[in-house]
């Protein structure tokens, strides 16, 4: 049986839709206090709408998690309406497809800033709160692609998902001695409106690809989350969780048909 988690105060950065709507809800569902971080801010409203109308607790905010000063905002908005910063699921992200020779410069920094600088400036942002009370749960979400996989197009997609895993190593590390530990989700092919958009094709091959044969829920996503947020996981830090039904387990598309 786990610690209940209800009043724990939870910023979830990229929260209005995909992985981390789902991530917002389950933690909604436990009885946590959330703030739901998204660029769009009638998102963001529809979301927190959705875990009061539950019976828990939200606020929307606006910020982009590219901007120093928005993320400091987010940390403050957090504090001044919960009190206190417990738990940040730094879960913003974009993956737009560029293959080498045609993604430019441009395309190539805004994937790292929005993928990795954003989670490097959302967690400094919570910082100051989480040390003052010595204890913090950090959780990123990374992908399979980069730190084990690779996919055509998104060569700038698996760097800055690989870089997040680097980034948590060293700040476990440094976090450790204030009671913060700072791990990582990595999800498979995911059933979200991103993965839809890919079209039909696409998704029938990803599930022929999984040996459970079909893709993963964003609560699937969540539930690791929230243990990873849990009091049962204080010994727990700078590790990766894969969630993919085991799609990374097949040497070839052959062991699956054997």
């Amino acid at each position: 049986m786990f610690t209940p988690l209800r009043g724990r105060s939870v910023i979830v950065t990229g929260s209005s839709k995909g992985i981390g709507r789902g991530i917002a809800l389950r933690f909604g569902l436990a009885g946590c206090k959330l703030l739901i971080v998204s660029r769009k801010l009638e998102e963001a409203k529809a979301v927190a709408a959705e875990i009061v109308a539950a019976g828990g607790e939200a606020r929307a905010f606006v910020a982009d998690v590219t901007s120093q000063a928005d993320m400091e905002a987010m940390a403050l908005a957090a504090i001044d309406g919960f009190g206190t910063i417990d738990i940040l699921c730094a879960n913003a992200g974009i993956f737009p497809a560029a293959k080498l020779g045609a993604m430019t410069a441009a395309d190539f920094d805004s994937v790292i800033g929005t993928n990795l600088k954003g989670t490097f400036l959302a967690v400094s942002a919570c910082l100051p709160a989480m040390k003052a009370k010595k204890a913090g749960r950090i959780i990123l979400t990374s992908s399979i692609t980069g730190p084990v996989t690779g996919y055509p197009g998104w060569s700038h997609y698996g760097a800055s998902k690989a870089g997040q895993l680097g980034f948590m190593r060293t700040a476990a590390i440094e976090l450790a001695p204030f009671g913060i530990t700072v791990n990582a989700v990595l999800p498979g092919n995911i059933a979200t409106e991103g993965l839809a958009g890919l079209g039909e094709e696409y998704v029938r091959q990803m599930e022929a690809s999984v040996p459970m044969r079909r893709l993963g829920s964003v609560t699937d996503i969540a539930n690791a989350a929230l243990f990873f947020a849990s009091d049962e996981a204080a010994y727990i830090t700078g590790q990766s969780l894969v969630i993919d039904g085991g799609q990374i387990l097949p040497e070839s598309l052959a062991a699956l048909e054997s």
